[in-house]
C-alpha cells in the first residue's frame, strides 16, 4: 500500500495511492494510517490533490556515516556502532516544497536516504522482531549546512534548519527494503547512484540499536545514511530523489 498525506478540496488527509499515472486515484482515510485503515468512501484523482510530507513525525533520528565510500569521501571512518543525530520536526517538508537555504551559512548538501516509518510505540525492539513494528519506507533528503558542521563540532545546527528533511511522495508499506536502489539528480545530473544493500548497519539493527536508546512513536523517522556523491545545491536548482519501488522526492532550492 502507498500512503500518503494529501491536501484535498475539503481539507487535510491521509490516503491510500491506487493505480498509476494519469489512473492513479487517492482514497480518503478516516483517522490515520496506523493499523488497519478506515476509509471514508471519498476519492480523487491524485491529479486533483496535492501532496503534503507523508507523515509529521515527534522526531527524525538520522544515521551518519552508514555507507563506507561516503564516510571515506570526507575522510573518515565507519563508525562500529551507528552514530545518530536528531532533526528537529520542524524540518520536515513534503513534495515539490522549497527547501529554503538561508543566505550566510555556507555550502549547503543534499543527501538522498532511505527512511524508515515507525507504526508502533516501542521501545528496546530486538533485531529479529524490527520488521514488526516498521509501518513502510519512504524518501528523504537530509540537507546539511555542511560548513557549519564542520565548525560547530556537532550537527545540530547544520542539519536542523527549516526545510531541511524534505520526505515522499508516499510511505510504501509493502516492500524489501534490503537491496533498493538509490539515485539522486540535480536538475537531472546524476549524482548518487547507490544501493541500500550497502548500508553499514542494516535496518534491523538500526530500529533496535534507535529504540534501545529512546522511545519511538508512531511517524518517527530513522534516516539510515547516503551513499557517496553528496553535494551542493543552490537557489533555483531542483533535486530529485529516487528509491526503486517506492518513488521520487523532488524539491526546488530557494535562497533566502
Amino acid at each position: 500500500m502507498r500512503l500518503a498525506r494529501i491536501a484535498h478540496p475539503g481539507g487535510v488527509a491521509f490516503a491510500s495511492i491506487e493505480g498509476d499515472g494519469d489512473d492513479a486515484q487517492v482514497l480518503e482515510i478516516a483517522e490515520h494510517p496506523f493499523g488497519q485503515p478506515n476509509f471514508t468512501g471519498k476519492r480523487w484523482p491524485l491529479a486533483d490533490v496535492r501532496l503534503l510530507a507523508p507523515i509529521l513525525p515527534s522526531k527524525v533520528i538520522a544515521v551518519g556515516r552508514n555507507y563506507a565510500k561516503h564516510a571515506a569521501e570526507f575522510g573518515n571512518d565507519v563508525p562500529g556502532e551507528p552514530m545518530l543525530f536528531i532533526k528537529p520536526s520542524t524540518t520536515i517538508i513534503g513534495p515539490n516544497a522549497a527547501i529554503r537555504r538561508p543566505s550566510g551559512i555556507g555550502r549547503v548538501d543534499f543527501e538522498g536516504e532511505l527512511a524508515i516509518v515507525i507504526g508502533q510505540p516501542v521501545k528496546n525492539v530486538p533485531a529479529a522482531r524490527a520488521a514488526s513494528v516498521i509501518l513502510g519506507y519512504t524518501v528523504a533528503n537530509d540537507v546539511s549546512a555542511r560548513d557549519l558542521q564542520k565548525s560547530d563540532g556537532q550537527w545540530g545546527r547544520a542539519k536542523g534548519f527549516d526545510t531541511f528533511c524534505p520526505i515522499g511522495p508516499w510511505i510504501e508499506t509493502s516492500i524489501d527494503a534490503s537491496d533498493l536502489s538509490l539515485r539522486a539528480e540535480v536538475d537531472g545530473e546524476l549524482k548518487q547512484d547507490g544501493r541500500t544493500s550497502d548500508l553499514v548497519h542494516r535496518i534491523p539493527e538500526l530500529v533496535e540499536f534507535v529504540s534501545g536508546v529512546m522511545t519511538l512513536l508512531p511517524g518517527d523517522l530513522i534516516l539510515t545514511g547516503t551513499p557517496e556523491g553528496v553535494g551542493p545545491i543552490e537557489g533555483g536548482q531542483s533535486v530529485s530523489i529516487t528509491i526503486e519501488g517506492i518513488g521520487t522526492l523532488t524539491n526546488p532550492v530557494e535562497d533566502v
